[in-house]
């Protein structure tokens, strides 16, 4: 049975570069992660790895993650022989700060990413960094994130030239709070606290630079249906552009689940049916926090500042090197960007490391080229496939689901075909103009079990068609457990 589509060409709305962020957090002796891409000899981020970025094409890049509970970010500047090495309290093992704010912002301009900052929040008021076990006192204040606001883009500031940047950054983007809700009571702030804090703390740095938009915490308390972003928005509504959330939930919904270890190899197909049922967490969860911050009557927009696939072992499960979970990443990415109206910041995965499966980029030893795991390869698909403004497409027609975007005369349709099994014969039209030239990249493995690794890292290098227009309309058999995009050229 073939299916068609009808799509209006006319732009609904701006999508925004930031929509395909990626997130930085230091992580220790869990997984080698920022220092591992850091080349100590020559004092530089490993070019093979900066070459393998810009493929990637992050719109953004955050640094932030529990680590900013903790983090000073002045032991990371200055003389690389002053600086103070930090203890890693959640993540185990010592930070050099050799990478501290010039390196992460150096990163972001090598690879043209708009840098996201998140700041220390007063330790999100969790005990175990306010006062630590070796007896620092770890949390941040508002004075504190106000000058790293200064330092980073007060275009006189002294310090930030004495130390070998001129020219002021500019950062627009910053986050206050992270994970804020989510410890168990009495370990970190209250709702409330976490409202009036968060707007001690933008007002503060607001009046270092008025001209900077501000992401706050407003994702569910843990364990409850309580969410904190009404209370922000109440509290500090003017000061929040974003309300910020974590697609932390995607793990197995069943008891005797077989997404654990690599028992999924066994039954394909009831791993997928079990990826569809995490699938309807996420776009609940969206819907949810949609319809609480547009209820408040609020302009701002939804962070995804944070979110992967939850799997056991904890973040190394084998599945993630493997197309079944590339396939179900670009289900997500094309959620977020039907939403995108919304949904101006989000990200799939964990950036990059050693040792996480969870990561966008495996990293590897030394003498190991850097490779994109398949959840890297979906938002590099969709970010360099894709348009400046977003159409009206509908979710979903039999097991194809769509989201579209365009730019000038460029048309772009993120298709996913959801069976397994079965190819999907396809016409598209549009409702108005005309179709010049169709052109279709397209991923397809032929095997749910295709995977990556520092021997093969080109498995999902996207294959280039022509595809034929009569009568203004496309027809294309979209192969099974697909994923493509279909460029039409407007005349």
């Amino acid at each position: 049975m073939s299916y068609n589509i009808e799509i209006n060409p006319t732009p609904r709305f701006e999508k925004a570069p930031t929509l395909y962020m990626q997130f930085m957090e230091p992580l220790g002796t869990t997984d080698s992660s920022v220092e591992a891409a850091w080349d100590f000899t020559q004092n530089r981020w490993r070019p093979q790895f900066i070459e393998l970025l810009r493929e990637l094409g992050p719109g953004c890049i955050r640094w932030g993650g529990i680590l900013t509970s903790f983090w000073k970010w002045r032991e990371g500047i200055g003389s690389r022989d002053q600086r103070k090495p930090m203890l890693n309290y959640l993540w185990g093992g010592l930070e050099s700060n050799q990478v501290g704010i010039h390196e992460i912002l150096d990163l972001c301009q090598q690879v043209q990413a708009e840098p996201l900052m998140a700041v220390n929040f007063a330790a999100d008021g969790r005990p175990a960094y306010i006062n630590t076990v070796t007896g620092e006192k770890r949390a941040g204040t508002a004075e504190e994130a106000a000058e790293l606001v200064s330092y980073c883009n007060d275009p006189d500031h002294p310090e930030r030239s004495a130390n070998g940047q001129a020219a002021p950054w500019g950062i627009n983007l910053w986050q206050i709070g992270n994970e804020t809700s989510y410890p168990k009571g009495g370990q970190r702030f209250t709702m409330t606290e976490n409202a009036q804090k968060y707007l001690e703390f933008a007002k503060a740095m607001r009046a270092r630079d008025n001209s900077i938009q501000l992401v706050g915490w407003g994702d569910e308390q843990r364990d409850s249906d309580e969410w904190w972003a009404p209370e922000l928005l109440a509290t500090a509504g003017e000061y929040v552009d974003y309300v910020a959330v974590h697609m932390m939930h995607q793990h197995p919904k069943r008891e005797n689940t077989i997404l654990i270890s690599n028992d999924y190899a066994h039954d394909y197909d009831c791993a997928w049916e079990e990826l569809d049922e995490i699938y309807d967490l996420v776009e609940t969860k969206l819907t949810t926090i949609r319809q609480i911050v547009e209820g408040t009557g609020s302009d701002a927009k939804l962070a995804i500042t944070e979110g992967h696939l939850s799997l056991k072992p904890h973040n190394t499960n084998p599945l993630l090197y493997e197309w079944l979970s590339g396939l179900y990443h670009a289900r997500i990415m094309a959620l977020y960007e039907r939403n995108s109206d919304f949904v101006k910041i989000s990200t799939l995965a964990d950036f990059f490391g050693t040792r996480w499966t969870v990561n966008a980029v495996m990293l590897g030893g030394p003498h190991q080229d850097a490779y994109l795991m398949p959840v890297g390869v979906i938002m590099s698909f969709f970010k360099k496939y894709s348009g400046e403004q977003g159409l009206e497409v509908p979710a979903r027609v039999g097991a194809l689901e769509f989201s579209a975007s365009r730019t000038d005369d460029s048309v772009y349709v993120h298709i996913v075909n959801t069976d397994l099994h079965h190819a999907q014969p396809f016409d598209i039209k549009l409702s108005e103009g005309t179709i010049q030239k169709a052109t279709v990249y397209e991923i397809a493995p032929g095997d749910l079990s295709a995977s990556v690794d520092h021997q093969k890292p080109n498995t999902f290098t996207p294959t280039e068609h022509t595809a034929s227009v009569t009568e203004n309309q496309v027809n294309w058999e979209f192969p099974p457990a697909s994923v493509s995009v279909v460029q039409l050229q407007l005349a």
